[in-house]
């Protein structure tokens, strides 16, 4: 069971890494969005591609344009925070426990 327990150990730790570099991409996108960002630039293509799906989906449930301002970023930043404090530390307990 120690494997089982190692495995799921590290699946919390990569997750929270995930999330965290997500977060990250997320805020630094927002931030972007503040300026005329080049649309050719290769960084802002990457956040773009990386970050759209996401959003679009998250846009087509809850539409949160409020004067030319989206919220979208927002309720993901806030979804993550939730994936963060609930998932790793559940993956976490339960590694403990098989251990």
């Amino acid at each position: 069971m120690f494997i089982l327990s190692n495995f799921l150990h590290s699946l919390a730790t990569v997750f929270d890494v995930i999330l965290n570099l997500y977060m990250w991409i997320l805020i630094i996108r927002a931030l972007i969005s503040w300026v005329n960002p080049d649309p050719y630039n290769p960084i802002v293509r990457f956040l773009y591609s990386i970050t759209d799906p996401v959003m679009y989906r998250v846009q087509r449930v809850l539409p949160l344009h409020f004067g030319g301002i989206d919220l979208t970023p927002m309720v993901l930043i806030l979804a993550i925070i939730f994936l963060r404090s609930f998932l790793v530390p559940t993956l976490h307990q339960l590694a403990y426990q098989l251990a």
